[in-house]
């Protein structure tokens, strides 16, 4: 059993998170052979994506939730940053502290806001590129496919010293691993292509007293990876396959891949929430132009270059993040932030009083509600003749028959301040 290990990722929490998601892989692949038939590591990985995400549904509706409530809640820290932009004493950091604080406990978010998700998720991310790397170390299904084969050439003579000169030189980068374990051997089995430093071809050259054996290996392995092109290659090498060969389609293939990666991560991008920088901010609007300009580039590129079962993957994710963004973001929109708030507050103030803390006083920005910041976005646009009205609208609302500046007239005002802001 200890050689069984040999080709699974044994790195620190990631290996261990790569295990469980390459059983899943395994369950999904017994699945569809036992029941449809079906031998297709591709329909694996959409299947597998599709549960990967369900699974994270809940770290999924907590940022998004984050992200909808940060762009309700900039409009308030933006103020707070521009009533304290020249004041750099300690007292006034303090206060600006404070106030940024009780926005935050009102809105009933951290800081740190998503960055506990993204704790989460990283580990996941690593280990299902582990997975979806290096299949066979996962799925016992595609294993079996190269055990006849490698237990072959591990006893040819020279068999391990070619396949370790395979491995290191045929851009697998495999040197530390041990070349007379099956395992071992497999994982080389599993990384040749139909073009590139090690192939098939130069297997069947080598040994050609196994050459039936290593034919009817690749034709089985590339019926498993089959889907429109070969899912354990990358684009890239299809790509030039597709070229020196004259296949149009397959280089259509090769090229869809990374185009359809570069769409759905546009999408998604499109689709997230935005938080409102104000314009005054040109140097952060610029960046999070850039940026999201940038991640359809880098996901083109990334699924270019990696096995196309890795841009299957990043589509799919892309696709099933959408349905998911979409959703949550229609059930934010009914939501009644001011409802919200005033629940945040009210869970918050009881976390304090288990601590022993008083209740927390929130700050004249905190109390503002959320149909306040809408309307004061709403005023900027206001002409001059409309803003005056207001004013004198306002000035109408608080004069009395009392003498001005008696103490009567004062009281007057301020129940007239009271009664409207109850509205």
């Amino acid at each position: 059993m200890a050689g069984i290990l040999l080709t699974q990722n044994n790195t620190f929490i990631i290996g261990d998170v790569a295990r469980i998601l390459g059983w899943i892989m395994n369950v999904l692949f017994n699945f569809l052979n036992g029941v449809f038939g079906i031998q297709n590591i591709g329909l694996c990985i959409i299947l597998f994506t599709v549960i990967i995400y369900l699974l994270m549904l809940p770290l999924t509706i907590k940022q998004q939730k984050f992200s909808k409530l940060s762009a309700k809640m900039n409009p308030e820290i933006q103020q707070i940053q521009k009533k304290y932009k020249n004041k750099k004493d300690n007292e006034s950091m303090m206060a600006m502290n404070e106030e940024t604080q009780a926005v935050y406990a009102k809105y009933g978010v951290s800081p740190t806001g998503s960055c506990l998700q993204l704790l989460i998720q990283m580990p996941i991310l690593f280990a299902l590129y582990r997975v979806i790397m290096n299949v066979p170390a996962y799925v016992n299904g595609v294993k079996d496919v190269f055990t006849e084969l490698a237990g072959r050439i591990m006893s040819a003579p020279g068999g391990t010293t070619f396949m370790e000169e395979l491995g290191t030189n045929g851009r697998m980068y495999l040197e530390s691993r041990d070349f007379t374990q099956t395992n071992t051997i497999i994982d080389v089995l599993y990384k040749l292509q139909d073009s590139g430093a090690a192939t098939w071809q130069m297997l069947a050259d080598k040994f050609p007293d196994m050459e039936g054996l290593i034919v009817s290996t690749q034709s089985s392995i590339n019926h498993m990876n089959n889907f429109g092109i070969n899912i354990a290659n990358s684009p890239w090498n299809i790509a030039k396959s597709a070229i020196a060969t004259g296949s149009f389609l397959l280089l259509a293939g090769a090229v869809l891949v990374p185009l359809l990666a570069a769409l759905t991560q546009w999408l998604n991008v499109k689709m997230m929430p935005q938080p409102s920088t104000g314009d005054e901010n040109e140097t952060m609007n610029s960046t999070m132009k850039t940026m999201n300009m940038m991640m359809p580039i880098m996901s083109a590129w990334f699924c270019m270059t990696l096995p196309a079962g890795m841009g299957l993957y990043w589509i799919m994710g892309a696709v099933v993040r959408g349905i998911q963004q979409w959703s949550i973001n229609k059930y934010l929109d009914r939501l009644d932030l001011d409802e919200l708030v005033k629940k945040n507050i009210e869970k918050n103030n009881r976390i304090r009083e288990k601590k022993g803390l008083p209740p927390q006083k929130m700050t004249d920005i905190a109390r503002t509600n959320v149909r306040t910041i809408e309307n004061s976005s709403k005023k900027k646009s206001m002409t001059e003749e409309e803003r005056k009205a207001a004013m004198e609208a306002s000035t109408d609302y608080y004069k009395n028959s009392d003498k001005p500046g008696s103490l009567a007239s004062k009281a007057a005002m301020v129940a007239r301040y009271n009664e409207k802001t109850k509205k």
